[in-house]
């Protein structure tokens, strides 16, 4: 069968194909074979600007618009010499030396790949495109989401809301700072996601130049190497194997498991506030939330989330735990777990997606907020010790855990009868019966 987004055996090609459609321009086979030409072109290119060689003007403007106009037809006849060559990145070689047969430069064909052994390129030209990935699809959805979120937080910020510890009602707090916690982890996240640099490996068969030493002995390649690099944005690695040792790549697998994480937190916190009836969500029409109750309005985004991040996470911990892991000089198993980078990174980028929907859905009801609130004035007891404390007043904790702890019921009433009890000054008594689980929530934080 064709692939359709009936027939695709991923979800993420199938039914969540239009959320993500645009990341094929880094993760698919096309995306990687594109940065493959950039990374051999860039590299002929640089070669003729050191005075290894000399490119016409035309053949510079022949690869260049090669590099901008890449598109399928391309990378199909890319594919149709690899079914010859049984290497992917021999086929690119080829391809680019016929390339160079088209704008009159033969002379130059020996020059393309000249030195490089496969993990130059591929150790290039995925760090370069998770590079471009990151930094115009990832962190522009997780700041948009964190926005959102800052906005909420602030919207929400003077609404007293019931707090719970172990599932217990406790000390009062605000809805608004309860959705800032999350907004300042993934910000603290955020910075030490960026702190992280973009590196490659680009040092020839065993990454000592070895072939390059050998052909000009008298050229700084090391030098020669960190310029090249530095040239495309990455960084390169001084001492490596055949390959890269992906460190720097698997922190950025952690942190964005981290970021998942927090992210799972927040849709189960959301998902429990719809459950406990302090959030109701605005329906659509037509939308169905079970096929046999039909009152159900379910926080399915919220669930979708989870789900997906728990997706990212699990392949995430795979490759920050393998990548970096290799035989000697190289194995083979980093290639075709490599090429799996942007699934993890897509199940994250439709999680982004489910929460910012659900977000958008929900209603705060002010109604069960102070319900919640007002069935539990035990929540002020911490209030009343705490300033029977600073009147010295004996054994204050003590008295009100006899008055509250395992009691069915603490209401208004039972608090201001302890209080009216209690040997202490009318302004003290006034100053605690002002107390209330609505206004006990502490400073404001913003």
């Amino acid at each position: 069968m064709e692939i359709t987004p009936l027939t695709a055996i991923s979800p993420i090609d199938g039914r969540y194909r239009k959320q993500v459609h645009h990341l094929d321009e880094y993760f698919s086979e096309f995306g990687l074979i594109r940065y493959r030409v950039k990374v051999e072109i860039e590299y002929l290119v640089f070669l003729q600007e050191k005075k290894f060689l000399k490119l016409s003007g035309k053949t510079i403007k022949h690869l260049e618009k090669l590099m901008l106009d890449f598109g399928q037809s391309e990378a199909s006849e890319i594919k149709q010499i690899e079914f010859t060559t049984n290497h992917d990145v021999k086929a690119v070689e080829y391809f680019l030396k016929q390339e160079l047969d088209k704008c009159d430069a033969a002379s130059a064909k020996e020059w393309v790949h000249f030195g490089l052994t496969s993990q130059d390129i591929n150790n290039t030209a995925v760090p370069l495109l998770w590079k471009d990935a990151i930094e115009y699809e990832y962190l522009p959805s997780l700041l948009n989401l964190n926005t959102e979120l800052g906005l909420l937080a602030e919207q929400w910020k003077d609404i007293p809301m019931l707090a719970r510890t172990h599932g217990q009602p406790a000390s009062p707090t605000r809805l608004g700072k309860e959705i800032m916690v999350f907004v300042e982890r993934i910000r603290n996240q955020i910075d030490q996601f960026i702190g992280i640099p973009f590196t490659g490996k680009f040092g020839g068969a065993t990454g000592n130049f070895n072939a390059h030493h050998v052909a000009y002995p008298k050229t700084d390649w090391v030098k020669f190497g960190n310029d090249f690099l530095a040239r495309l944005g990455l960084n390169r690695q001084q001492f490596t194997t055949q390959i890269e040792h992906y460190d720097n790549l698997a922190a950025h697998f952690d942190c964005i498991k981290r970021i998942n994480n927090i992210l799972i937190d927040l849709s189960r916190d959301i998902w429990s506030y719809v459950s406990m009836e302090y959030f109701t969500q605005r329906t659509k029409a037509g939308e169905i939330g079970s096929s046999a109750m039909p009152h159900k309005v379910n926080p399915i985004d919220f669930e979708n989330a989870e789900g997906n991040l728990g997706l990212a996470n699990a392949q995430l911990e795979h490759l920050s735990g393998k990548l970096p892991v290799s035989r000697l000089q190289r194995d083979l198993t980093d290639s075709t777990v490599l090429r799996n980078i942007g699934v993890p990174f897509a199940h994250t980028i439709i999680a982004f997606r489910s929460i910012e929907k659900g977000l958008g859905k929900l209603v705060v009801n002010n109604e069960k907020l102070y319900e919640d609130l007002d069935q539990n004035w035990a929540v002020v007891a911490e209030a009343i010790q705490t300033v029977l404390r600073r009147e010295k007043y004996p054994n204050p904790y003590e008295a009100l855990k006899d008055l509250t702890r395992g009691k069915k019921k603490i209401t208004k009433e039972t608090m201001h009868t302890f209080i009216d009890g209690l040997k202490v000054t009318n302004a003290i008594k006034k100053e605690l019966k002002k107390i209330s689980p609505h206004n006990y929530t502490g400073t404001n934080l913003f």
